[in-house]
């Protein structure tokens, strides 16, 4: 198929584009968000095409992939056409309602010809989608390999803009897990966490690597910390796990489903997330077997075949 999707969640698209499909991507001169073409920092297939945004409306598309409310008004405007009526249409949601929980209504909530895809169980229960079909794709992870070395007595955790986005993803809670272990906080603009926090440097430190850099500077440290209080289930998680991490999580939105018995420590009590990090970090051996079970737990669920097997027969169908 030819399936148009816009360039907005790097990370997700990267196993999507793994499939047998020609996946275009609009591009625009200053490569804005409506218009960011193939990614510079992840490491996409030559099955990924770019095409203008002037270009779209003569363009050939089997199928078009949804990610946020403006795109059904793009799709009228570039492509001339109406989405669910003129072309197969899915919309791929990959968040939790932030609004008024559990009565938040979805933006394309009773729109007749779409199907809303939720990427956890939790997303689905949690979102009011009216009378448009939904389903859940979970998760699938391009896998980096078991590169855990645990080398380093220190703590990962992944997250774009702590600062900005505070208390939901947990930024608040830094400061208290920095007591147990020090922390490498990795991503988008934390590289003045520990200050804006008040938290000496070497407890905790921001930096933002590029994504080839990434899961190799995970996996020297011993153990990943998921401190989230509400997002859909972070793909950095998962990555965590793939490259055998132990990990230590709150039991928020689908974490407790993702985690198992044996792959880490998943619980709402901070005294025993804390203890959690203090074991991990003071026994490399209980963290590296540990870290094998995550490894385990996450190549059976969210591994890459599952992953594209279950979206070929969501295309199928919703192209019938």
């Amino acid at each position: 198929m030819r399936i148009l999707l816009w360039h907005v969640h790097g990370s997700w698209t990267t196993a999507f584009v793994q499939g047998p499909h020609t996946y275009l991507v609009p591009v625009t001169p200053d490569r804005g968000p409506d218009g960011r073409g193939r990614a510079v920092t992840f490491d996409w297939p030559a099955s990924v095409v770019e095409v203008p945004v002037d270009r779209l409306r003569e363009t050939d598309v089997d199928l078009l992939v949804l990610q946020r409310p403006r795109e059904l008004e793009l799709v009228r405007r570039l492509l001339g056409r109406r989405p669910g009526r003129d072309v197969p249409t899915v919309y791929l949601e990959h968040n939790a309602p932030g609004g008024p929980v559990p009565d938040t209504r979805h933006p394309v909530a009773d729109r007749p010809g779409l199907t809303i895809v939720h990427v956890t169980h939790f997303n689905r229960l949690l979102w009011d989608c009216g009378t448009t079909p939904t389903t859940v794709i979970e998760h699938g992870i391009v896998d980096p390999g078991p590169l855990w070395t645990g080398e380093l007595p220190r703590v990962a955790v992944v997250v774009n803009e702590p600062l900005r986005r505070g208390r939901t993803t947990g930024t608040d809670l830094l400061g208290h897990f920095s007591e147990a272990a020090p922390l490498d906080v990795f991503g988008m603009r934390t590289e003045h966490v520990a200050e804006r926090l008040g938290l000496p440097r070497e407890r905790c430190r921001g930096k933002d690597l590029p994504q080839a850099a990434l899961h190799r500077a995970m996996a020297e440290r011993r153990a990943y910390l998921h401190p989230v209080r509400w997002t859909s289930l972070g793909l950095s998680l998962l990555e965590a796990m793939h490259l055998g991490m132990p990990v230590v999580a709150l039991a928020t939105t689908e974490v407790a489903e993702a985690v198992p018995a044996g792959a880490g420590v998943v619980s709402n009590r901070l005294d025993v997330l804390r203890d959690a990090l203090r074991r991990f970090v003071a026994d490399r051996e209980a963290a590296r077997e540990t870290g094998r079970a995550a490894r385990a737990a996450a190549l059976a669920r969210y591994g890459l075949p599952r992953f594209l097997d279950d979206w070929d027969r969501l295309l199928k169908e919703v192209t019938r």
